[in-house]
């Protein structure tokens, strides 16, 4: 397929952007395979460059002029960055033409086409973006403790799809260990170390066991558990599911851990269901972004509103279920392990959110990189589902914001530890932008749904023009100046 099938109409002249809290700009609409651009003649108007990737929603409203007759009309643009465009268009049969065009073009899904196959950028690589985050290069001082291992069972991805091919392990614990474990919990995601605290106390991450209506007993799985729990104490377990949903899962044959055959672990639940329900959590950051786009409604209704959409409850209960885990690893140097049902949404964030605050450099720039890369990429987050769609879309099957909650947590951090963070507000936001959309496609949303060979070859190639933007963040130090916090004060606590 080519981009120019898609095209049906590439420039129109007379178009009105209209942008709240702007000045309405009247120009140019030039359409390419991968971008609406608009420009004006006027001096200091700044073009508005966008992706079509970005577009989440388009709607189209037509002007009855005299005796019903139908004259252009306008273009309303939601994205999933949460911006809304309207173009004013004079002509019907433009409006048309303009609205099939950018249908055809936001819903390309061959990653082929995708932007980053097409851009380059015009400044030096001063890193390489493939090998900058390098399991061996992130667990350094774990593996210098001689009790862990990078272990290359999954090096095909057939033991789990979804993990990368290295992954850390118990020392002690063979390969063929590991993959009878994976045949005992969901997706193949065995217990693979997720972080290790300066008390020697770890945190493990996994999918559920596949315990089911049977009772299954996995001995290779409860040796990996019990290798890190050391004499005289017991590990700890969460799983982040309700009562009710774990038996729903276990009819099916998944489950929980059995008490009698993992003795050596305390078995806790701390239900997160809000968030592994894809459909509850979409539906609450959409009536989030409809309460905030509400201009009439007063200041008590909007924060009724507010409450009522569910999203404050989903970021208050992450944040003190990963204080709790907290504490546990800091102050009672227990090992947890953390698993919901696939252990792709819910496991991740809380992980993620344990070493931001157990972790300082977490809190750095590159720290944040590093996580995002470890612990929600090479960990699997299906990016190219749960972030396909956003809260305007009318198709929002498997879509959730699971990665947005994650900053939104981050941010409640920021807020509360200023001094903490060599990142501001700002930097989150990039983040968030760049995950629906952009020139570098940082998330490889497409391929982290499933990793096979030939897509690792297409994963490098994306991850080498991602080179620029890692480059930017962690060199180019002019251009941090507006994402790092000058208040930072680094700590080793």
């Amino acid at each position: 397929m080519e981009f120019i099938e898609l095209i049906l109409i590439n420039k129109l002249d007379g178009v009105i952007l209209k942008y709240p809290h702007h000045d309405n700009v009247d120009g140019t609409v030039c359409i390419t395979g991968h971008h609406l651009i608009l420009s004006s003649r006027k001096e200091g108007v700044r073009e508005l460059w966008l992706l079509h990737k970005n577009i989440d929603s388009i709607e189209k409203k037509e002007t009855k002029v005299g005796g019903g007759i139908i004259q252009g009309g306008s273009l309303f643009l939601k994205c999933k960055d949460l911006r809304i465009f309207q173009l004013d268009i004079c002509s019907t049969t433009e409006l048309n033409l303009v609205a099939q065009t950018l249908e055809n073009l936001s819903s390309i899904q061959d990653p082929i086409l995708f932007y980053p196959f097409f851009y380059r950028h015009m400044h030096p690589i001063m890193e390489n973006g493939y090998t900058l985050y390098s399991v061996e290069g992130e667990f350094t001082k774990v593996l210098a403790t001689e009790e862990w291992r990078i272990s290359r069972v999954n090096q095909h991805y057939t033991v789990c799809p979804a993990y990368p091919k290295g992954v850390v392990v118990p020392k002690v614990i063979d390969d063929e260990t590991l993959a009878a474990a994976a045949t005992f919990r969901q997706g193949g995601r065995f217990p693979v170390l997720s972080y290790r605290h300066n008390n020697g106390a770890v945190l493990l991450r996994a999918g559920q066991p596949l315990y089911g209506p049977k009772h299954r007993r996995c001995r290779p799985d409860e040796a990996i558990l019990n290798t890190v729990v050391s004499a005289g104490m017991k590990g700890i377990i969460y799983d982040l599911r309700s009562s009710n949903a774990i038996l729903q899962q276990q009819n099916k044959g998944g489950g929980s851990e059995s008490a009698a055959n993992y003795s050596q672990w305390k078995i806790y639940n701390r239900s997160m269901d809000e968030v592994d329900n894809q459909q509850q959590l979409l539906e609450s950051f959409s009536k989030l972004i409809e309460a905030c786009v509400d201009r009439e409604i007063s200041s008590d209704k909007w924060l009724s509103k507010l409450e009522s959409s569910g999203w404050p409850e989903a970021v208050r209960n992450s944040l003190h279920t990963a204080c709790i885990i907290a504490q546990h690893i800091h102050q009672k140097a227990e090992p947890v392990l953390i698993h919901g049902t696939r252990g792709e949404d819910a496991t991740l964030l809380v992980c993620s959110l344990v070493q931001i605050i157990l972790n300082p450099d977490c809190r750095t720039i590159r720290g944040l990189q590093a996580l995002i890369e470890r612990d929600w990429l090479q960990a699997g987050h299906p990016f190219g589902t749960r972030l396909r769609s956003g809260p305007y879309s009318a198709s929002q099957a498997r879509s959730a914001p699971t990665f947005p909650l994650f900053l939104d947590c981050v941010r409640q951090f920021l807020e509360q530890f200023p001094c903490s963070f060599e990142y501001r507000q700002c930097f989150l936001v990039t983040l968030f932008e760049h995950a629906y959309s952009s020139q570098f496609e940082l998330y490889l949303r497409w391929l982290a749904d499933q990793r096979t060979e030939e897509r690792e070859e297409q994963y490098k190639i994306i991850r080498t023009r991602e080179q620029h933007l890692r480059a930017q963040a962690l060199q180019l130090r002019r251009e941090l100046l507006d994402l790092a916090n000058q208040y930072y004060a680094p700590s080793n606590k």
